[in-house]
């Protein structure tokens, strides 16, 4: 076996990875700073030593063959792996280092940013960059260290600490109902309910909970941001149906009225990362005072 040809060079990868990435030559240049006739040349030469066509020339395009499909995904997270390696020595030239830290929008800018202030004040020399992502992170791909996320924990290849149990609460617009009279939740069957899209379920859980008529639901608009369905209730276009941590300023400022008692959901907000992030000093200061955050509060 020819090892040479399974371990092409570094430079060969790159370019193929940035071409496929972009199904376009003219894009990877760009993005690699070469010309557009140096990345057909090394894409060539990697088809050559593969032996293996990886692009169809379509006129002026190209596109991925299904092999160079397939090459492409493997490779792509192999180089994910690769520079989360390498960012994770790089952190280790100092005493704190870098921490790329997704969230979800609504949390970040509710709950954690507010937050963030004592930890910086704690640890000065960490640098942390805040990603805003919905739904599932590939972090062979995506350069995130490390994730805040909701859900049930099942996440097997990740690390997973619990921050805390998710408390739901329906609000809606003052203005919506009897100044005199609070919100009840039999009021709420007769009023459009908003949701958001990542937890549809949970207005059948609220349901539930309050032994209603599952066929009372009047579910109307969903949103996929959180902070959309709090304008909209604001707004007067229904009763949402949120975690209560992202409302209590707005509850405390009389901008939204309370349906009912807040309800322990199915979900849990979560810290997680890959093992190979474990050791990252940006992260374990972060870890520690997160965890130490949530449990206080």
């Amino acid at each position: 076996m020819n090892y040479r040809r399974l371990t092409p060079s570094m430079s060969l990868l790159l370019v193929f990875e940035a071409a496929a990435r972009h199904e376009s030559y003219a894009r990877a240049a760009e993005e690699l700073s070469l010309s557009q006739s140096a990345i057909s040349r090394q894409v060539q030469t990697l088809e050559a030593q593969l032996g293996i066509a990886l692009f169809r020339r379509e006129g002026r395009t190209v596109r991925l063959t299904d092999a160079g499909r397939r090459y492409s995904v493997d490779l792509g997270a192999a180089l994910g792996r690769i520079r989360s390696a390498t960012l994770q020595v790089m952190s280790h030239q100092t005493s704190a280092g870098t921490l790329n830290l997704a969230t979800l929008p609504t949390f970040g800018s509710k709950w954690l940013l507010p937050h963030l202030h004592g930890f910086y004040q704690a640890h000065p020399g960490v640098t942390m960059h805040i990603h805003s992502r919905i739904g599932e992170i590939n972090f062979d791909t995506a350069e995130i260290d490390a994730a805040i996320t909701v859900g049930a924990g099942d996440w097997p290849e990740l690390v997973v600490h619990r921050l805390y149990h998710e408390f739901l609460v329906a609000v809606a617009s003052p203005q919506a109902h009897e100044p005199q009279q609070p919100a009840s939740p039999q009021w709420a069957t007769r009023q459009v309910l908003l949701t958001v899209a990542s937890n549809r379920q949970a207005w059948s859980e609220w349901f539930t909970h309050y032994r209603l008529d599952h066929r009372q639901m009047r579910v109307g608009p969903s949103f996929e941001l959180t902070s959309h369905l709090i304008q909209a209730v604001l707004a007067g276009m229904g009763v949402g149906l949120v975690p209560r941590v992202l409302v209590e300023d707005e509850i405390a400022r009389g901008e939204l009225s309370v349906v009912g008692d807040a309800i322990a959901s199915q979900r849990s907000y979560y810290l997680v990362y890959p093992q190979r992030n474990s050791t990252l000093p940006a992260l374990a200061a972060f870890r520690q005072w997160l965890l130490e955050i949530c449990a206080t509060h």
